[in-house]
């Protein structure tokens, strides 16, 4: 039986510029950066530090906070001076509060050009994000698209979401700026991927990817999982923000599964665990939610599988890096292959734990990013019987 590899890579990912953030590349094949937003006022600068920290430990690269009025630009340079995190400016229509955000030391401004007044003021912002070497993400939301595109297409649609992105995009370039990232936001999916792809195809600029007002953990993982990682096993898109009604730090959980599922980061313990059946004989979903959450914030990137029986067990367990084989009331623990020792149920999460600080990530037992191994059901042309 032979075995192909299907590479998935595709190229827009690397045609895409690279803009610097605080730091961090993102563009021109640079690896996937995870975003998120603070719930935290930038008034309260203790609060909101106190959340960066705990965004930064979940894995996030890129954190930004809304600026809505001048006294929260004021406290800008507080909050930038002790973010652990490159900060971005959440910024909408008023240009001043741009400029403040500059002069504060952040890395990024949020803002759309077209919204912020005439020509001078668009310049003014243009020459102190050009100045400082800060990017201008352009943020266009199918929600909040302008009136004459309404009126045009009569609906929000993916060409007029581009189109308005054409907009924005052009009074920056007319002043000689291309240090540009674009969003494209939709909370329906299918509108989210149509504007993204059309985007790819028209602009040589990083892309954040991200489906708006997904929702709650429940639907909108989901959605935000079908949204973003369609678009990025298509080689679209450079950097992502998974948006939820929730503490943003499961924002940050989400976006590295998705991109830990399409291989683009390899970083934490990858869980693979069955559904269970009648043949179990231990308490197969405690133990594996037990696993998952012990395991959650443990950076090594390292496969554990937990199965719940010996019928598929013993083959999954060999094949990770560490693996549980559930038997009656007990469980086999494998190390790469090998049998390591047997324990009670009561004590596989704690023994699992500690063979994950002793053990070490093997790359050769990792499949390239960017690649999908799999094995055809026949040798030639006629299906298999």
């Amino acid at each position: 039986m032979t075995e192909t590899t299907i590479d998935t890579t595709v190229p827009h990912r690397q045609r895409t510029r690279r803009v610097s953030i605080g730091g961090i590349p993102v563009g021109g094949g640079a690896p996937v950066s995870i975003q998120s937003m603070t719930l935290a006022s930038p008034l309260d600068v203790e609060t909101a530090i106190a959340e960066i920290q705990r965004l930064a430990d979940a894995g996030v690269d890129i954190v930004r906070t809304a600026v809505p009025n001048e006294k929260a630009a004021d406290r800008l340079p507080e909050l930038v001076a002790h973010s652990p995190l490159p900060l971005v400016a959440d910024i909408h229509f008023n240009y001043q509060l741009a400029l403040k955000a500059a002069e504060a030391g952040v890395a990024k401004l949020r803002l759309n050009p077209g919204n912020i007044g005439g020509p001078k003021r668009v310049r003014a912002v243009v020459d102190a994000a050009r100045e400082r070497g800060l990017p201008i993400r352009i943020g266009v939301n199918a929600g909040s698209l302008e009136k004459d595109l309404l009126a045009e297409y009569g609906k929000p649609t993916a060409a007029a979401m581009v189109e308005s992105a054409r907009r924005h995009v052009r009074l920056l370039e007319d002043l000689g700026f291309h240090d540009i990232v674009i969003s494209l936001k939709a909370s329906h999916v299918p509108l989210m991927i149509d504007a993204y792809r059309r985007a790819a195809r028209e602009f040589d600029y990083p892309l954040h990817l991200g489906v708006t007002e997904a929702g709650t953990p429940r639907a909108g993982n989901i959605k935000s999982a079908i949204g973003i990682g369609t678009l990025l096993a298509e080689g679209i898109g450079d950097t992502i923000r998974v948006s939820l009604s929730a503490d943003p730090v499961e924002e940050v959980h989400a976006a590295r599964t998705i991109l830990e599922s399409l291989d683009l980061r390899r970083e934490s313990v990858r869980i693979v665990a069955c559904p269970g059946c009648g043949r179990l004989q231990v308490d197969l979903i405690k133990l594996a939610e037990a696993v998952e959450e012990r395991t959650r914030d443990i950076r090594k990137p390292l496969t554990v599988a937990v199965m719940g029986c010996a019928v598929n067990g013993p083959g999954e367990a060999r094949e990770a890096d560490i693996g549980i084989a559930g038997g009656k009331g007990e469980g086999l623990l494998y190390v790469r292959g090998e049998v390591a020792r047997k324990v009670p149920e009561s004590e596989i999460v704690d023994a699992l734990i500690e063979l994950i600080d002793e053990v070490e990530p093997d790359p050769e037992r990792e499949p390239a990013a960017g690649a999908v191994t799999w094995t055809p059901d026949w040798d030639g042309d006629e299906p298999a019987s």
